[in-house]
């Protein structure tokens, strides 16, 4: 969007942006240049993209005052839709992206992770992947995730390119969201996918012990998308997001309840 709408980020307390996703060279490098100049001036941090691939695979570090520091690692995959050629190298800009979702690519992101994080540090893994239609989730991803927290030290996955929630994870205490949906589009009145209810959206708000990095609460607040505007969404709307997320989580021993207040909170095994 226009760089004048930077008030849009600030007035939100965004704290990150994450920019490893399938348009983030929609107008070309000058295009990516004028974001990173954009957000460098709000004094916004961003991971994912960058200049050179050095600055592409940096992490944002944030310090929480009294706790420690949140760190974001964010990566890009093929297939969420990512051509192979936008990817950073050391002297060409683009993004981070992933090569496959093997155990090497495992070990390069805990040789990264190892060489940043401290004790006390939460570290986020936001990977932008998949399709944009589906409730599927295939096992390499979740076997990739599952890696991260078992041998790269991450805490958090937080998936993405999905226009619609997926299920959610809980994992050696730690937590995977493999879709968030779309908090907020310009997708209304496209049609043809209107089972999925890509108009409803989902705020996370998670609460990790920092000591463990394992997630002690995850609560979810339902909002719908109507006319570029975030609203609260209808009981009726907030029950078929529990549904959609207790069907979805239960392969993974997760489970939803709706609370009196509308919102979810997140039950597992």
């Amino acid at each position: 969007m226009n760089p004048r709408n930077i008030p849009f980020l600030t007035a939100a307390h965004i704290d990150c942006l994450t920019l490893a996703n399938n348009h983030i060279l929609d107008w070309g490098y000058s295009g990516l240049k004028e974001t990173l100049e954009t957000l460098e001036k709000a004094n916004l941090k961003a991971a994912g993209a960058g200049r050179n691939l050095k600055e592409a695979e940096a992490p944002a570090v944030m310090e929480v005052k009294g706790k420690g520091r949140v760190i974001v690692f964010s990566f890009g995959s093929t297939t969420s839709g990512i051509p192979f050629d936008w990817a950073a190298s050391k002297g060409k800009p683009g993004l981070n992206l992933l090569g496959e979702l093997s155990p090497s690519s495992v070990r390069k992101i805990g040789e990264k992770v190892l060489a940043v994080k401290k004790r006390g540090d939460l570290v986020v893994a936001s990977i932008h992947w998949g399709g944009n239609w589906g409730y599927g989730i295939p096992p390499a991803q979740t076997e990739f995730t599952h890696g991260l927290i078992d041998v790269a030290g991450v805490d958090v996955v937080h998936g993405h390119s999905s226009h619609h929630v997926k299920a959610v994870e809980v994992y050696q205490g730690k937590l995977i969201l493999y879709g968030c949906g779309d908090f907020l589009n310009d997708y209304e009145g496209i049609s043809g996918y209107e089972d999925f209810r890509g108009d409803l959206a989902l705020m996370y708000f998670p609460s990790l012990d920092p000591s463990t990095g394992e997630v002690v609460s995850l609560a979810m607040t339902p909002l719908q998308i109507q006319r570029f505007r975030l609203n609260r969404a209808s009981r009726a709307d907030a029950e078929w997001l529990r549904d959609i997320l207790n069907r979805e989580g239960e392969k993974f021993g997760t489970r939803v309840r709706l609370e009196p207040d509308h919102t979810l909170s997140l039950l597992w095994d």
